[in-house]
């Protein structure tokens, strides 16, 4: 029997390249020469929305790095539908998903027939943009905080009702939460949108609701609604002298939302950590935060291991606050 060297042995692995297993050096090529056509980025609401117009100012910003990126608009389904083509997907870096809090976080516990595993089917590239809600009343209900505000609700049950953006949302998860917290029954208004939610609470038609801060700071400055609150851990940059939910006695009831970009699993680390530093850069470009602070949101930038993170703990957030108020959108 014929002996062979280690040498030999070597020499053989190197001539056959480990059966096609790609190399390391075969990546690392890829992505120093990413991207060579355009990025595409699903988007899970139609044009001219605010998400539509923030993704488009992060994507001209990072046009020099990148390239031209275009967004291809995949509404429907509270975002179900842009996720399971991103998982569709071919992994190498060309397609990309603008994931957002309630897309990763809540459809998951709200879908019985939900067909993505927000942890095994994507790359998480950085964590873009936070943003509050705000507890929001018109002028004539006689609150100037939490406490008055649920003592109002309690001594007026036919007009103890809050709107929120929609059936599912973090803003109709907290009306319902606040009611499970507080003792108080308080019916859920859901509309179809921010907009004619705000609407309706300025003209009157509502008394309350939970509305994102971007939403609503301009009217409370111009003194055509209310805000007794903030949900962040911390007080609101956009409204610092208004206490939390926290501070006003619902220590639990603290919740922000974000969005970020996410690429399907299997896309090389090279190439997700290119898109990092790009995306990163563009957050802290001066046209991208300004536009980001202007609808209510501050740039953020991660690494992708804190994107996972922020993707787990709202995951378990927003799981049990699903059992409890029983919720289900199928």
């Amino acid at each position: 029997m014929n002996k062979i060297s280690r040498r030999d042995f070597s020499a053989s692995l190197a001539s056959i390249g480990f059966a096609g297993v790609p190399s390391l050096g075969a990546s690392q090529d890829k992505a120093s020469s990413y991207p060579t056509k355009p990025i595409k980025v699903l988007i899970s609401v139609p044009p001219g929305g605010t998400m539509d117009v923030l993704t488009r100012a992060i994507a001209n910003a990072v046009r020099e790095s990148l390239g031209v990126i275009i967004l291809d608009h995949k509404s429907g389904a509270n975002g179900n539908i842009a996720m399971e083509a991103a998982k569709a997907a071919e992994p190498d870096g060309y397609t990309l998903l603008l994931g957002t809090m309630s897309m990763l976080a809540m459809n998951p516990h709200a879908y019985k027939e939900f067909r993505v595993d927000v942890f095994k089917d994507f790359e998480p590239i950085t964590l873009a943009s936070r943003f509050e809600l705000a507890v929001c009343v018109h002028p004539s209900v006689p609150a100037k905080n939490m406490t008055e505000l649920l003592a109002w609700f309690k001594a007026n049950p036919s007009k103890a009702s809050m709107a929120s953006y929609g059936a599912g949302t973090p803003a109709h998860f907290l009306i319902e939460l606040l009611a499970e917290q507080s003792g108080i029954k308080i019916a859920h208004i859901p509309y179809r949108g921010a907009t004619q939610a705000m609407q309706d609470l300025i003209g009157g038609q509502i008394s309350a609701s939970f509305s994102t801060v971007g939403q609503v700071v301009a009217a409370y400055h111009d003194k055509r609604l209310n805000i007794l609150a903030t949900t962040g851990a911390k007080r609101s940059p956009f409204l610092p002298s208004l206490p939390t939910l926290a501070e006003s006695g619902f220590p639990k009831l603290t919740a922000s939302a974000w969005f970020s970009y996410l690429a399907p699993k299997g896309t090389p680390k090279p190439i997700i950590d290119k898109l990092n530093v790009a995306f990163n850069k563009a957050l802290q470009s001066r046209e991208v935060r300004g536009q980001l602070l202007s609808n209510g949101m501050y740039p953020e930038g991660s690494t992708p291991a804190e994107l996972a993170k922020a993707m787990r703990d709202d995951y378990a957030y927003w799981g049990r606050a699903s059992k409890l108020i029983k919720f289900s959108a199928s």
